[in-house]
């Protein structure tokens, strides 16, 4: 599974490296620590055994005499695998001298070829007693006189002694690495929050440009962060020259057409009565349609920049005032949810909006119903991360067939020619929203009339 979160690989990695280099020091340290306990073992027993050497002769009885004083208790304690024993050799023929805690037990010889002597003719080696303890035993040969009489020496120590001691060791070890270990995983973990907290303010800084309480990242960041938020303040800055200079291109293509149609519309009034309504009517049509596509060329340019937004309350409120004046005959009621705002720029959101509360204001009755909330979109166009919002206009006049609803959103098309109008409403509606990756549909309403619903992109905090 792939890790997303930088903390969290960089703390897995470094809890990887730190158990590995822990366990590795460990291992090592131990071996070591064995190798010197061992080592020590051997030399303490090398000491014994030749204070045993210098405390053993041939007495004047021709047998082997001598006290041997080691200055340890376990020597002369039964059983402790703390033995001393000294024995003839050759044809030389008298008892064996052994410590108390030998008593009259023996201890095996190893053959030499299979335990030879070293440079200094001493010999290591190890083995079980008669009580099961595991001893190692040290071993010399000494002539002890000028008669070429001699005698084997040996001296063992109880191995437990040298486990026990590595064990005790060991545990102290692990357990100070342990805290090692912790401690440094602990500061690992600070640093790294420490570390990305540049990030987190960057991701801060964002999110007030998305909801449009900022217009640029700002702020001090670190050397390794800098130019990323220089490179996104660019950007920024290269989106707001791309959508001014499109607004400035369709205001300049808007001002140069606007004398032609308006000197068309002149000259059609000088004409006969058929000819100057043919001509009026493809010249107002024509004015539409370059509006229309206009508008198109300036959302695209627009359409993706995180600057566009607008909010829903006042912009909606204004469109009812408007309408409550041009048409007082006619209740306008409007209901919009709170801290709604549309992910769009403040002329669309009018040219959408006021372009289905002028249609409903030439079908209605008495009254036109307008709502606006939050909602979900199962065919989510985008990654699902974004917000929508429904706008709902609904009127009490005499609506449409489902038949008409299709013919009623194409291009130029009026279902009611009695009615002043274009026929481009609806469909500018329908392509404006479009572009903004929306929707746009009509349908029966509750109140009897037509209702039209539009999902328009918003800009929410979890999107911010």
């Amino acid at each position: 599974m792939r890790i997303r979160s930088l903390t969290a690989r960089v703390l897995i990695l470094a809890t990887l490296w730190s158990a590995l280099a822990l366990v590795t020091i460990a291992v090592a340290i131990s071996a070591l620590y064995r190798q010197g306990v061992e080592r020590g073992f051997n030399n303490l027993l090398r000491a014994q055994l030749y204070n045993v050497v210098n405390s053993v002769s041939i007495g004047d009885s021709d047998s082997l005499t001598g006290s041997p004083a080691l200055g340890d208790l376990r020597f002369s304690q039964p059983a402790t695998g703390w033995y001393w024993l000294v024995e003839p050799l050759g044809n030389y023929a008298t008892a064996p001298l052994a410590s108390a805690s030998l008593g009259v037990a023996n201890l095996a010889v190893p053959d030499v070829e299979a335990t030879p002597f070293d440079q200094n003719y001493e010999r290591y080696y190890e083995m079980t007693d008669d009580v099961a303890n595991h001893i190692r035993v040290a071993e010399t040969e000494v002539v002890l006189d000028d008669q070429g009489r001699a005698a084997r020496f040996r001296v063992s120590g109880n191995l437990q002694v040298v486990e026990d001691e590595i064990a005790f060791f060991t545990s102290r070890l692990y357990a100070a690495l342990a805290v090692v270990g912790i401690g440094g995983l602990i500061v690992n973990g600070l640093a790294i929050l420490y570390g990305l907290k540049p990030l987190d303010r960057a991701r801060r800084a964002l999110e007030r440009i998305r909801r449009g309480e900022a217009e640029r990242i700002e702020g001090d960041f670190p050397s390794e962060v800098q130019p990323l938020a220089n490179e996104i303040n660019a950007l920024i800055d290269s989106n707001r020259r791309i959508v001014e200079r499109a607004r400035m291109q369709v205001g300049n293509l808007a001002h140069s057409l606007k004398t032609p149609i308006a000197v068309l519309l002149n000259e059609a009034r000088t004409l006969e009565k058929n000819q100057a309504e043919v001509i009026a009517t493809q010249a107002e049509a024509m004015q539409a349609q370059v509006s229309s596509y206009l508008n198109r060329a300036r959302i695209a340019a627009q359409r993706d920049s995180v600057l566009a937004r607008t909010e829903a309350q006042p912009v909606m409120e204004r469109l009812a005032r408007v309408m409550r004046k041009l048409n007082a005959d006619i209740l306008f009621e409007l209901d919009v949810a709170p801290d709604l705002t549309f992910a769009m720029e403040q002329q669309d959101v009018e040219e959408v909006v006021g372009n289905l509360l002028e249609n409903a204001s030439r079908f209605a009755r008495t009254k036109v119903v307008t709502k606006a909330v939050m909602t979900a979109r199962d065919d989510e166009p985008t990654d699902g991360r974004r917000g929508w919002i429904e706008v709902v206009v609904e009127d009490d006049g005499p609506g449409l067939a489902p038949d008409q609803i299709g013919e009623a959103l194409k291009r130029g098309r009026r279902l009611d020619e009695s009615k002043p109008g274009t026929g481009l409403g609806l469909s500018i509606v329908k392509e404006i929203s479009g572009e903004y990756q929306g929707s746009f549909g009509l349908s029966r309403a509750g109140i009897g009339g037509l209702r039209a619903q539009l999902i328009l992109p918003a800009v929410t905090k979890d999107t911010a």
